[in-house]
């Protein structure tokens, strides 16, 4: 018996789709369906690490957390992680392959597409409903052929789509009618109708374009869902300013005042946005800590004075060096210092902090070497074979030992004496990132370091915010899945929407 699935696509990126997969997710997962989600293809610099040790795409670890299941490689079989603007390194089933140019990946398709549907009769095989996400718009007409993200998909396994198209852009009824004339005939066939993200308004005032919508389409419209104020989830690529978060949640949160807000969110937060910045979802749970104001800087912005400056992943780590010196960042972080201000460096930050980067096999891109910042006394190699676990330890910062449990995502070994002050020993028995003589430098490999209070708390302080009080990124993650459920679940034709199946179970 065919196992029953559903997927969603969109007329654009970022239309809401990984949230809607989410959300549904959540709900059938509290009226007791076990459900699982599927991406077939991601594109993402944001990626997790499975409990097995490999790596999908962010979205699809957030909606296996809304489904309350164990993230497994086979919800995300190809993950491509761009390193240059026409290339990209590509991992089928959690594990790297190799690194492709678009033309070259085009030609793949094919040979990824077995993984694909492998990965997808496993978890049929599992699970009651599957929820598949695509990727981008199904109507990208140089794409379409050899597909496997969205129509392709949906046609090599017969499930029936929704398309969801975001109107806070404007020109939502092009957007759906456009990308639905732009289908076969099948493939409109497939198309039960329609959702509409981020709808800010009265209702009424819409009717006239949503009866228009269903006359000329012929499809069902299974939902307006209203612009969610505040929303904190895990963000696969989009880095959302801290200043729009500001004041979406000053809105929502009557006891603050402009002065109120001001004096809460004291202690100042800058990273610097890299061309290819990668688990930038490290810090969401920074930007949502009421005591601290974390501002993402892009090229040409002039950073400003601040109590932490934290260097971030990168996928292109001596690239993104590059892009640091360009940008002007190297004499505002010496300034930093001799001002008293802490530097933290993560995965290809830390790479960044030391005195050379050395590529000698072309692992990112043209073999050679790179002069660091020199701020730490490491030196790092890039290599071909990529460390992805998940880890337990203790953060070690003087009379501060906290536990921690975080993952890494890195090619190359750093060595150096700097090293001998370790910040966090393993489980394992390994040992990584360090301290610097002066406490004013801390670098690791460690992503996820701030989701645990404890080690957060620890890490802040350190910093200079005394009165630490860190948020538990899983319980608010929780909190939100449960409140977009809850939204979702009063504005959506679930009935309409779902495969028959499980629309009868509801």
């Amino acid at each position: 018996m065919k196992t029953p699935t559903l997927m969603i696509q969109g007329t654009t990126s970022d239309a809401g789709k990984s949230t809607l997969v989410a959300g549904l997710g959540r709900i059938l997962q509290r009226k007791g369906i076990h459900v699982a989600p599927f991406k077939p293809q991601n594109m993402a610099l944001n990626s997790a690490v499975t409990v097995a040790g490999g790596e999908i795409g962010r979205a699809q670890a957030l909606q296996a957390a809304a489904c309350k299941v164990v993230p497994h490689t086979d919800m995300n079989p190809v993950l491509l992680k761009p390193n240059s603007d026409t290339g990209a390194q590509v991992i089928i089933q959690g594990e790297v392959r190799m690194n492709l140019e678009a033309q070259a990946y085009h030609d793949y398709k094919k040979t990824a597409m077995v993984a694909v549907l492998e990965s997808y009769r496993r978890l049929s095989s599992q699970y009651e409903l599957i929820l598949v996400e695509g990727a981008g718009s199904p109507a990208e007409i140089n794409l379409r052929e050899n597909d496997i993200a969205n129509m392709g998909f949906a046609e090599a396994v017969d499930c029936p789509v929704v398309i969801v198209a975001d109107i806070d852009r404007g020109g939502v009824f092009a957007q759906l009618m456009g990308t639905l004339n732009l289908l076969s005939a099948s493939e409109q066939n497939r198309t039960r109708g329609f959702v509409i993200n981020r709808f800010r308004g009265a209702l009424e005032l819409l009717q006239p374009g949503l009866d228009w919508l269903e006359q000329h389409s012929n499809k069902h419209v299974f939902g307006v869902l209203p612009y969610v104020q505040g929303l904190y989830l895990d963000a696969e690529d989009a880095i959302i300013s801290q200043q729009t978060l500001l004041q979406e949640s000053e809105q929502d949160s009557p006891q603050c005042s402009p002065q109120g807000s001001l004096q809460r969110r004291a202690f100042k937060i800058i990273v610097p946005v890299f061309s290819r910045i990668s688990n930038h979802t490290d810090f969401d749970v920074l930007r949502a800590n009421p005591l601290i104001d974390l501002e993402y800087i892009g090229p040409g912005q002039t950073p400003p004075p601040a109590d932490l400056i934290i260097l971030p992943g990168s996928k292109s780590v001596r690239a993104d060096l590059r892009w640091l010196q360009e940008n002007k960042w190297v004499p505002v972080i010496h300034q930093h210092l001799r001002y008293g201000g802490k530097l933290l460096g993560i995965c290809g930050g830390f790479q960044m902090l030391g005195h050379n980067i050395s590529d000698p096999d072309g692992v990112e891109s043209t073999a050679g070497e790179s002069r660091g910042l020199g701020l730490l006394d490491i030196n790092t190699t890039l290599t071909e074979k990529k460390c992805v676990r998940q880890v337990t330890g203790i953060l070690n910062l003087g009379q501060i030992q906290v536990p921690v449990k975080a993952y890494e995502i890195h090619c190359g070994h750093s060595y150096g004496k700097a090293l001998d002050r370790p910040l966090i020993k393993l489980e394992d028995g390994h040992e990584d990132g360090c301290l610097s003589d002066d406490n004013q430098i801390l670098g690791c490999y460690l992503h996820g370091l701030f989701d645990q209070p404890e080690a957060a708390d620890a890490i802040l302080k350190w910093a200079g915010l005394t009165q630490a009080h860190s948020i538990d990124m899983e319980a608010l993650r929780e909190q939100e899945l449960d409140r977009i459920a809850d939204i979702f679940e009063q504005h959506l034709d679930l009935h309409g929407m779902l495969p028959d199946e499980i629309s009868a179970r509801l």
